[in-house]
């Protein structure tokens, strides 16, 4: 899949949302129940009661972009039910659209560059 990499903010709201809604109404959800501004380039990842379906919307920079995912087998792994936001790197957010276990996903770890060879 082609997606974000290096320092996009992605946001996931962790309550179910209803998936009748639009790039419009979702947006209108980031900035009522997130209190984000949903042009602001960040990615809003949101989930239905199913587990097999998510949502995004992001701002693009010319207008506002819809994308939807269902799984044919098995469920997508989300953070438990909770009244307010989580965020992902663009990496967990990957795992997460490839329905793999986004908590697995690590940022890497500095390594000390070293001075003089030993």
């Amino acid at each position: 899949m082609i997606g974000p990499t290096g320092a996009v903010r992605v946001m996931v709201a962790t309550r179910p949302v209803d998936f009748r809604k639009g790039a419009e109404g979702l947006a209108a959800l980031v900035r009522e129940t997130m209190g984000a501004d949903p042009f602001s380039g960040a990615i809003y990842v949101f989930r239905a009661k199913r587990a097999d379906r998510v949502k995004l919307v992001f701002w693009d920079g010319t207008g506002v972009c819809l994308f939807a995912k269902r799984l044919e087998d098995g469920e997508f792994r989300w953070p438990k039910v909770q009244d307010g936001v989580l965020r992902l790197s663009a990496a967990q957010l990957s795992a997460l659209l490839e329905g793999l276990d986004w908590r697995r996903v690590h940022e890497a770890k500095q390594v000390a560059v070293p001075i003089a060879p030993s």
